[in-house]
């Protein structure tokens, strides 16, 4: 079992790697644990990267950014009330479940809509909104029907978003208009029958023929709108030129890839638990031509590319997944305040009280988090795959405690269908699975962290050699060692959050101390080792996701008070209540990565695991032994 685990970190690990030579990353180390000193170790922009090292960096969180235009605040203005009405008059959620496809005239209501071409330039019929201004949009979407919102994600979300990306300017006329017009619909097609979360062990091939044209041979499974794409995004290995041997090795390649090219076929669309009106199929490509034209950025850079595109895509389904979190809390909320038992309001009960405000903290962590991040993007900040990939994955369990407890306010009837409420938990389970799956994104946000900790590590141990040579790299990380173990610490984050919140700020900036310090020794005890701890990653991992959304609620809601919001006292209330608990559970997943207890249940439970796949299931017998 421990060697599965480390066998899987260190693939996760070696994909950083990628991502860090190629600068797919947005900052760039050289490969992880280098001993390469030549020069300073990168700094980065990224409140969660710095994070790793203890340091806090405010300039991507506080204060919390407004980037819409005047043009752009109006524009949604238009926007949105139209989409809100599109939705609730012309789309039926219940009976796109039930046929398991979506109508025709809704589809082409969303095309006139532009629903299909949202980041799309105007030049090239798109509607041309940032990043901020399509996750206000998407958040309509996630309000109203999930399945649909699978359908137009996958289509420009991750489908052609590459050709967004890294498209030359003649793919991009190419492509763009008719797919922003939803004339073609696109797909992304990476994941294979053996290849899941390790995206470099795909087995589809592309081979060049002596004409230049490529080849294509492979399958693919379950590709949102598999059956219906006309454009697809495809990953193939291919060989290219290994500088070190001189010889040839594999490389992932992005192809940009045509219906109408030949040789594509898809499977029936798959039986789904949820997200039923979206059609997923298996993709087959037979000796597909493909153009050389049709390479996505260059020839063996494919996992940059798809990295980019997922790293790219994720804040939206933060923004989609907190519409989707309004929806059920207004339905809770509003039986709730009707519902009487025992002689009162059941909303007057503390039980149902405590669900309520927990479900709406969670909403508005939610929230913070993905347009944070989606202004950020739009700020041109590149620094940015931690934060996407907790917005991902808060999100995504935030959506489906939220949906769940809603269920359990309205009792019996929040498990009937008509509700609409169990549809929506069918439709919520797949979030936590696709666009890289959370277990595997923790692992991801731990370890680009650690990668970026660790070389600066590395630096002050090189520098440590010759002392004098590099007094000021060593005077000042020895200051902030000494500061941190001689007294409290001090409220980094105080200045820039309102007084009102300046407790909680401290709180904040005790977590981010701590977080760091606590790295730093799981890296000199594990070195390079740290790849096969995965118990302790993942303790890593949840300490640095309830830290950063520390940090983003704190700046929304000082945001509030400063603007005067009216709800900026319940903002407040919300904050408070998060930073005050979540420094707790950081406090205890931090001390969950020491101590001899601690390492010796993760111990024990690696056993239990062994004992269970050795029996192929419960490896004990039943009370009756019978």
């Amino acid at each position: 079992m421990l060697k599965h685990q480390s066998k899987l970190a260190q693939e996760v690990l070696n994909n950083l790697r990628c991502l860090a030579a190629t600068g797919g990353n947005g900052y760039r180390h050289g490969a992880a644990f280098s001993t390469s000193t030549s020069s300073r170790a990168a700094e980065s922009q990224s409140f969660a990267v710095n994070m790793f090292r203890g340091k806090v960096k405010p300039d991507q969180v506080f204060p919390y950014p407004d980037v819409l235009t005047a043009d752009q605040r109006e524009t949604l203005e238009m926007i949105v009330p139209a989409t809100e009405k599109f939705f609730e008059e012309s789309n039926d959620p219940a009976k796109n479940d039930t046929e398991e496809k979506i109508p025709d005239d809704t589809l082409q209501g969303l095309k006139e809509l532009g629903a299909f071409g949202l980041q799309v330039p105007t030049d090239l019929n798109g509607v041309g909104l940032s990043n901020t201004q399509y996750a206000r949009l998407v958040e309509i979407v996630g309000k109203h029907d999930l399945g649909v919102g699978i359908t137009l994600g996958a289509h420009q979300s991750i489908g052609f978003k590459g050709i967004l990306l890294f498209g030359n300017p003649d793919q991009k006329q190419k492509y763009l208009p008719k797919v922003a017009t939803g004339e073609h619909i696109a797909a992304f097609a990476l994941t294979e029958p053996s290849s899941g979360s390790d995206a470099g062990s795909i087995r589809t091939r592309a081979t060049l023929s002596p004409d230049g044209t490529w080849l294509l041979n492979g399958n693919k499974i379950w590709i949102s709108n598999g059956g219906t794409a006309e454009v697809f995004t495809v990953f193939a290995q291919t060989q290219v030129e290994d500088k070190k041997s001189g010889g040839k090795k594999d490389a992932v390649t992005a192809f940009i890839v045509e219906r109408s090219f030949g040789g594509v076929s898809n499977s029936p669309p798959e039986k789904k638990m949820g997200i039923k009106c979206s059609n997923t199929a298996e993709v087959y490509f037979d000796n597909t031509p493909v153009p050389a034209a049709n390479v996505l950025g260059e020839v063996g850079q494919g996992f940059k590319v798809a990295m980019n595109i997922l790293n790219n895509g994720r804040f939206g389904m933060g923004a989609a997944l907190s519409g989707t979190m309004r929806a059920s809390i207004a339905k809770a909320t509003d039986f709730a305040v009707n519902r009487t038992q025992f002689g009162r309001k059941i909303n007057n009960y503390g039980a149902i009280q405590e669900k309520l405000a927990r479900m709406a903290i969670l909403h508005y962590v939610t929230e913070s988090v993905a347009y944070l991040v989606a202004a950020n993007m739009d700020r041109g900040f590149q620094d940015f795959q931690i934060e996407a990939a907790i917005s991902k994955i808060f999100a995504s369990e935030a959506a489906w405690n939220v949906t769940d407890e809603a269920i359990q306010i309205m009792g019996g009837m929040g498990f009937m269908k008509g509700s609409g409420l169990e549809k929506v938990l069918r439709d919520l389970r797949i979030f936590r699975i696709f666009e890289g799956t959370n277990d595997i994104l923790r692992l991801f946000i731990v370890l680009t962290g650690i990668q970026h900790a660790g070389s600066h590590l590395k630096e002050l141990q090189k520098a440590l050699k010759n002392p004098t040579a590099n007094f000021g790299l060593v005077f000042s990380e020895a200051s902030k060692r000494l500061f941190k173990s001689v007294g409290p610490t001090a409220n980094q984050l105080g200045s820039h959050v309102h007084s009102s919140l300046g407790p909680q700020a401290e709180l904040c900036s005790q977590s981010v101390n701590l977080f760091g310090k606590t790295v730093e020794e799981v890296l000199i005890k594990h070195g390079k080792g740290i790849v096969e701890e995965q118990f302790v990653l993942n303790r890593l991992a949840e300490a640095a996701i309830d830290t950063f959304c520390m940090a983003a609620v704190l700046s929304r809601a000082s945001q509030a008070i400063q603007n005067k919001h009216p709800s900026a006292a319940h903002e407040t209330l919300m904050a408070k209540v998060w930073c005050n608990e979540a420094v707790e559970r950081v406090k205890v997943n931090l001390g969950k990565t020491k101590g001899s207890k601690n390492l010796q249940i993760y111990k024990d439970l690696s056993n239990i695991a062994g004992a269970i796949c050795a029996e192929n299931g419960v490896a004990h017998a039943n009370p009756l032994r019978l």
